[in-house]
């Protein structure tokens, strides 16, 4: 279904596309009625819904991905990134990957609560865990709802390490907590910067924080002695692979301790949502964009095996890959991510009935 695009202002989606589960899908038809451009349209609020999971922790397998283990407060995120790797989970709740991921959210109030009763466990293996990989752990609706701060604050009581990845500044809110977490080397800050192009990011990500503010943020992580790589992510070909060394100079004056980068991801139905945010926003680019995707891919405009979806393949591919090297050597951004501290951990305490109770160990 397409909407017109002043409906939805702030917002990257302009169509709500049926997910690939539903029995039915819709066709766009002309049933004769004129449109008034000029019409009056209410403007799209955000819809919160409650997430009852009964576990908070997800467990992969992924040999591309340096975690086994993530939390992730949030499904969908305010942010409305038009390329978004996680928009195609938003199928998983009946909803669309347009429209309804930036604006039907669903949040787990009780994520904290959970998360204590897994941690306590008494054959839980303690391992970092990855807070907020699928949609951003600080996206707008956690500065009123607070259930990222909830987690930050369990995983601080019982010294637990942590990842996490955000482009958000309201990050900074939670800096005690991540500072005190960083003096025992309990966490690690990855800021995902897209561009530093002003006009690019307003319609690309229309609800996240510029990529100037982002900077502004490894900053102040770093000047708290918080370790922070910077993510060039998504980089995308012919729009913003040009501001890789850029970013990553940017990056190192800021105090990041190192960077990665990680090609444009297009899975089942980012691929038509990127295509049409690119011909809306950057007209007679679309096909340049997807072209170079496909000489990276193997002919594909994605590639979703593991070692691949990531970086690609192919000439192109091997020349961002020396790029990168070559400006994060000068840099002094080669640096692999700090291993964290599992050994500090206690398990938490629990809860019952008024009294509390502890899962001591047998020995």
């Amino acid at each position: 279904m397409t909407f017109p695009s002043n409906k939805f202002r702030g917002r990257s989606a302009v169509t709500n596309p049926d997910n690939r589960y539903a029995a039915w899908q819709r066709e766009t038809a002309d049933d004769g009625w004129p449109v008034d451009a000029d019409e009056a349209l209410a403007p799209m609020v955000t819809e919160m819904i409650i997430d009852t999971a009964k576990t908070v922790i997800s467990y992969n397998t992924s040999p591309d991905i340096p975690f086994d283990r993530s939390v992730n407060p949030y499904r969908g995120c305010e942010h409305g990134c038009a390329y978004c790797f996680a928009r195609p989970s938003h199928a998983y709740l009946g909803l669309s990957p347009g429209i309804d991921f930036e604006t039907k959210l669903a949040y787990k109030p009780d994520a904290a609560s959970l998360l204590r009763k897994e941690l306590a466990k008494p054959g839980y293996q303690c391992a970092p865990i990855a807070l907020g990989i699928n949609t951003d752990a600080w996206q707008p609706v956690e500065r009123r709802l607070g259930v990222t701060r909830g987690i930050l604050e369990l995983l601080n009581e019982c010294r637990h390490p942590v990842s996490v990845i955000t482009k958000s500044a309201l990050i900074l809110r939670d800096i005690d907590l991540l500072a005190a977490m960083s003096r025992d080397n309990l966490v690690h800050v990855g800021v995902s910067v897209t561009t530093l192009d002003p006009a690019i990011a307003r319609t690309m990500e229309p609800r996240a924080a510029s990529g100037q503010r982002r900077l502004a943020v490894v900053k102040a992580l770093a000047a708290a002695g918080i370790p922070v790589t910077v993510l060039v992510a998504p980089l995308i070909p012919s729009l913003t692979d040009h501001e890789l060394e850029s970013i990553l100079v940017a990056a190192a004056k800021a105090g990041a301790t190192s960077a990665e980068y990680i090609i444009l991801r297009l899975p089942h139905e980012v691929k038509p949502l990127f295509r049409d945010w690119l011909e809306r926003n950057q007209p007679g680019r679309s096909e340049h964009v997807y072209s170079l995707l496909r000489q990276m891919h193997g002919g594909k405009e994605y590639d979703s095996r593991f070692g691949q979806r990531q970086r690609g393949s192919g000439p192109l591919a091997d020349i961002i890959a020396q790029r990168y090297r070559i400006a994060a050597k000068r840099l002094g951004l080669d640096n692999p991510a700090p291993r964290l501290d599992r050994s500090r951990f206690v398990a938490p305490v629990i809860i019952e009935t008024g009294r509390q109770s502890r899962q001591f160990s047998l020995f």
